[in-house]
């Protein structure tokens, strides 16, 4: 009845740090992180190029990591990084990577250069969203939305359930 009135809400994707409102914050914590570890970091040079379809060219001395992430685990072929279009940004220490040449099947390669050489190390982690990326980052870049990119996290992503601040 009209005592009810806008007394109901139903949070929908916001629960999981999906954007409530457009062109507004956020007034939920996001739930979901997720992070992949650096199988190598390469030296290139101007003119080499990185991905599939030597999608992106290298311009000036860089630095590349290869993350053990891509499609197959649920991200998006369209978060790939080209020449024309770089891709979306993780992070590693806080420090944004983005991402240049196109995801595969089971790898992603990040332009580190801008990290020091100690935190992008093989083994080490890389946020690909969390507190620095949220699901919308990754959905606008691509062309979709939240719930899209979510129920695309498959059976080989290692799941870990954090209640009272302990893992589970």
């Amino acid at each position: 009845g009209p005592d009810y009135h806008y007394d109901l809400v139903r949070p929908g994707i916001s629960l999981y740090g999906g954007r409530a409102f457009d062109g507004a914050p956020n007034p939920m914590q996001s739930v979901v992180r997720l992070n992949a570890r650096i199988l190598q970091v390469r030296e290139t040079v101007p003119g080499e190029t990185v991905g599939y379809g030597a999608g992106h060219t290298v311009t000036k001395p860089s630095r590349i990591a290869t993350i053990a992430a891509g499609y197959a685990d649920g991200l998006l072929r369209a978060l790939s990084g080209d020449d024309a279009k770089p891709g979306p940004v993780g992070h590693i220490a806080g420090r944004p990577v983005p991402v240049v040449g196109r995801v595969s099947m089971d790898l992603i390669t990040l332009d580190v250069s801008d990290v020091p050489e100690e935190l992008a190390v093989r083994g080490g982690w890389v946020e690909i969203m969390g507190d620095n990326v949220t699901v919308d980052d990754l959905t606008d870049r691509a062309g979709t939305i939240g719930y899209e990119l979510l129920t695309r996290l498959g059976t080989r992503v290692h799941r870990i359930y954090i209640e009272d601040g302990k893992p589970h």
